[in-house]
């Protein structure tokens, strides 16, 4: 029989293959991704990757010699076709066969693609790999007009890096309110108003309805408005990879389902990350996060509980988005609160937003402030004075009590 196989590449497969030697397993370990690349982290490529900060060095997970030395081998540009698992084998668009033991499927996902008039024009981007990155890159330009296609947290970190190297930055969102769906009224104000004050021109309710250009992109349509364009970035949502999964007879449900344990349907098939619709106890509720710390955690569990331990998964999610100078950071689910308490100076872009649910600390958003967001994790779930959180003279420390 064969060891360890991880499809995908991503955080959750890096992170689980050094989990699997950390718990003390000594066969054989595979990764088996579709891109030119071992493991690496996606949250630079739209911030310090695009802008050329950091190289490609810095965005792998761990250096190539990581995983020489511990004997695990990353299989790169192979596409898994199948999953058979009564073989307990999967096999690759090669036609190769590779069997396993234990299965950890950290396939991710995919960005969700538009399907309209002159949507594969040249010059239309979706940013998920290095590949994407590369290619948005080599066409930045100063003076050259940006078009952003979605409000969410990619787009709007590829706005920040394209005003500041110099392009034309149009951000359209289809919703009433940029990051409608991932935050409150109030957060979504003042990024709005963060951007606009760098000269970003955001359209909100403006739905796009199609591209325009001869064989490369010229304009974004919008019913009868355009807006002209050398490139547009499309960041709309991500979609799981769960085909292979649902064809191998996997239960898939907005995700890869699995329980606490990170176990999929299936004997010895196990499932972590981006793909993942999993239980959360602490929450009372199934989720599908799109999140490096999940990814991470779950990695571990996973990696643990193949190897034969008994690790529940649980923890609160947290994320961050870097725009500007500014950190963000959350944790929780704002929506989740039915009271909000702001601590610190938003004018000062130093501050945090506490939610809070019949006086328990349900989730924070954080900008700037680590330490703050430090304590808000420790916070979550316990009854706080919401006079005490406002007061930035109490020392948040003394409410964990």
């Amino acid at each position: 029989m064969g060891g360890m196989v991880i499809i995908g590449a991503g955080h959750a497969a890096g992170q689980a293959a050094a989990s699997l030697r950390q718990e003390g397993y000594e066969g054989e370990i595979v990764i088996v991704g579709d891109e030119p690349h071992i493991p690496y982290q996606r949250p630079p490529l739209s911030k310090q990757y695009l802008s050329g900060e950091q190289g490609i060095e810095r965005v792998y997970l761990r250096p190539e010699k990581f995983y020489a030395d511990k004997d695990i081998t990353v299989r790169t540009s192979q596409r898994v076709e199948s999953i058979d698992t009564s073989a307990q084998c999967i096999a690759t668009e090669s036609g190769e066969t590779i069997d396993y033991d234990k299965l950890l499927l950290a396939t991710g996902g995919r960005p969700r693609k538009l399907d309209l008039p002159g949507s594969d024009l040249a010059g239309i981007h979706y940013l998920r790999t290095i590949a994407d990155v590369d290619a948005i890159r080599a066409e930045f330009g100063t003076g050259k007009k940006l078009v952003i296609v979605g409000g969410g947290y990619i787009g709007l970190e590829v706005a920040s890096v394209g005003i500041q190297a110099g392009l034309d930055v149009h951000v359209l969102e289809m919703e009433e309110r940029i990051l409608q769906r991932v935050t409150t009224p109030e957060m979504s104000a003042y990024y709005h108003s963060l951007h606009e004050g760098r000269g970003v021109h955001i359209h909100t309710s403006t739905l796009v309805s199609g591209f325009a250009g001869e064989d490369s992109l010229q304009a974004v349509q919008c019913g009868d408005q355009e807006f002209p364009a050398d490139i547009a970035v499309v960041g709309i949502g991500i979609v799981p990879n769960v085909e292979v999964a649902e064809a191998a007879g996997l239960e898939c449900d907005n995700g890869i389902l699995v329980d606490d344990h990170c176990a999929t349907s299936a004997p010895n098939v196990y499932a972590a990350g981006d793909c993942t619709n999993h239980p959360n106890a602490l929450l009372d509720r199934r989720l599908r996060l799109e999140s490096v710390p999940n990814a991470m955690e779950q990695a571990r569990v996973a990696a643990s509980n193949m190897c034969g331990g008994d690790k529940s998964y649980a923890s609160i999610p947290w994320f961050w988005s870097d725009q500007y100078e500014l950190k963000l950071q959350m944790v929780g689910f704002s929506a989740d609160g039915d009271t909000q308490v702001v601590r610190g100076d938003q004018a000062a872009n130093q501050f945090a937003v506490f939610y809070l649910k019949d006086g328990n600390v349900v989730a924070a958003d954080a900008v700037n402030s680590p330490k703050e967001f430090m304590v808000c994790k420790q916070l979550i779930g316990k009854p706080v004075d919401a006079d005490s959180l406002a007061d930035p003279e109490v020392d948040l420390k003394s409410l964990l009590g």
